[in-house]
C-alpha cells in the first residue's frame, strides 16, 4: 500500500478541487472549440502547478514523481487534455533545473513570467517520431549564435508557448550529434505552423513549429553541445510515468466514475441497469484494470523517487506502466461507451470524449509498440 506524505495529500486535494470546479465545467466547450484554455493557465499559475517540478528556491513545489503523478491523475480524471500544458512545461523546467546554469534558469523564468508561462517540448519531427534519434532539424554555429533550420511536428502547447525546448542536430548522425537549445517565440524566423485538428485531446495547442534561419544565442544552449540525448533519456522516463501513464489512468478512472453514475440511474425493461449481472461484471473488470494500472504507476514512481534501481530496471518499469495504463485507458473507455450505448456513442457525451482522448496516449510519448520492444529487450538482455 502506498502512503502519501501530508504535502502530497495537500497537493492532491487542492488539484482535485481545481479539477472539479474549474476544469470539468469547461471540458465539453474546449472539446468543441479546440481553443487553448488560457483560463486553465491562470488557475494553474496561481496555485504553483506550472512550476511544480522546480525546486522551492526557484518558486516551485519541488514535486517528486509521485506528487506529479497525483497532479496529472486528478486533472485527467476531470478532462484528459487539462494536464497536458503542465506536462510539457514541467518537463522543460525539469530539464532546465537539472542542466541549465543558474543565470540561464533565472533568465528563462523571467521570460515566462512576462507571457503565458507555458513551454513546449519540441522533439518530434514529421518523419522522426519513434525514431527521434535521427531527427533532422539542424543548428549550425555562426559566431556567438546558432542558425536553426527545420521543423517540428505534433508539438503540444506550441501554439502559445513562450519558450520552446528544441532538440537539434549539431553534430553527425545518430543520438551523439543532438543538442538542446531554448528558442523564444519572438525569435526572428521562428513560426508556428499548421495546427493539428486531432480526434481527441482538444485544446492542447498541438502545432507544427518552423525554423527558417532562426538565430539563437549560444547562451541558450542547455548543457553541452552534442549531449542532448542524455538530457532526453533522463527526463523521458519521468514524462512517460507522470505524463502519459497518469493521464491514461486518470481518464480511465473518470470514465468509470461517469458510467457508474449512469447505470445507477438507468432503467432497462423496468429493472435498474445496475442489477444486470453482465453490467456488474463489466464494471468490476474496469475497476480492476484501473486499480492495477494505478498500482503499477505508483510503484514505478516510488522506485524512481528513491534512486536505488538501475536505469534498465527503471526503464522497464516505465515502459510497462505507460503501455499498460494506455491500453487500460482505451479498453475502459470503450467499455464505458458500450455500457451507455447510443448516448455513449453520441458526440458531446463525456464518455465519447474520453474514448477519443484515450487513443492518443497509446501513440504519443513512445507508442505502445515501442514500449513493448524496449521492455522485452531489457528483459532479454
Amino acid at each position: 500500500m502506498v502512503e502519501f506524505t501530508e504535502e502530497q495529500k495537500r497537493v492532491r486535494d487542492t488539484v482535485r478541487k481545481i479539477a472539479e470546479e474549474k476544469v470539468a465545467p469547461r471540458a465539453a466547450e474546449i472539446d468543441e472549440t479546440d481553443e487553448f484554455p488560457l483560463d486553465y493557465v491562470d488557475v494553474y499559475a496561481k496555485n504553483g502547478l506550472l512550476k511544480a517540478t522546480l525546486p522551492k528556491s526557484s518558486g516551485g513545489l519541488d514535486a517528486d514523481t509521485m506528487t506529479l503523478c497525483l497532479i496529472v491523475e486528478e486533472l485527467a480524471r476531470a478532462y484528459a487534455s487539462a494536464p497536458q500544458m503542465l506536462i510539457t512545461t514541467g518537463a522543460v523546467l525539469q530539464v532546465l533545473s537539472k542542466a541549465a546554469t543558474t543565470a540561464q534558469l533565472q533568465r528563462f523564468l523571467k521570460r515566462l513570467e512576462k507571457g503565458t508561462h507555458i513551454c513546449s517540448f519540441a522533439l518530434t519531427e514529421a518523419n522522426y517520431g519513434s525514431d527521434a534519434g535521427n531527427l533532422q532539424t539542424r543548428a549550425v554555429p555562426d559566431g556567438d549564435n546558432y542558425v536553426v533550420n527545420g521543423s517540428k511536428a505534433f508539438i503540444t502547447s506550441g501554439e502559445v508557448a513562450e519558450l520552446n525546448l528544441v532538440f537539434v542536430r549539431t553534430g553527425g548522425r545518430g543520438t551523439k550529434g543532438i543538442s538542446v537549445i531554448v528558442v523564444d517565440k519572438n525569435s526572428h524566423g521562428f513560426h508556428v505552423g499548421n495546427k493539428e485538428h486531432k480526434m481527441g485531446f482538444a485544446g492542447t495547442g498541438t502545432v507544427e513549429l518552423i525554423f527558417d534561419d532562426v538565430e539563437v544565442s549560444k547562451d541558450n544552449l542547455i548543457g553541452k553541445e552534442n549531449e542532448g540525448w542524455r538530457l532526453l533519456t533522463n527526463i523521458a522516463n519521468m514524462m512517460r510515468v507522470w505524463g502519459a501513464g497518469s493521464t491514461a489512468m486518470g481518464n480511465a478512472q473518470g470514465a468509470l466514475d461517469d458510467v457508474v453514475e449512469y447505470v445507477r440511474e438507468e432503467v432497462q425493461s423496468g429493472k435498474p441497469e445496475v442489477d444486470f449481472q453482465a453490467i456488474q461484471f463489466m464494471l468490476a473488470d474496469m475497476a480492476i484494470s484501473v486499480e492495477t494500472a494505478r498500482s503499477l504507476i505508483y510503484r514505478t514512481a516510488y522506485v524512481m523517487d528513491r534512486n536505488g534501481a538501475s536505469f534498465k530496471d527503471v526503464e522497464t518499469l516505465v515502459c510497462m506502466s505507460k503501455c499498460y495504463a494506455a491500453d487500460v485507458g482505451m479498453k475502459v473507455t470503450s467499455d464505458a461507451v458500450q455500457i451507455v450505448g447510443g448516448y455513449g456513442y453520441t458526440k458531446g457525451s463525456s464518455i465519447e470524449r474520453r474514448m477519443r482522448d484515450a487513443k492518443s496516449v497509446q501513440i504519443y510519448d513512445g507508442s505502445n509498440q515501442i514500449q513493448r520492444i524496449v521492455a522485452a529487450r531489457n528483459l532479454l538482455s
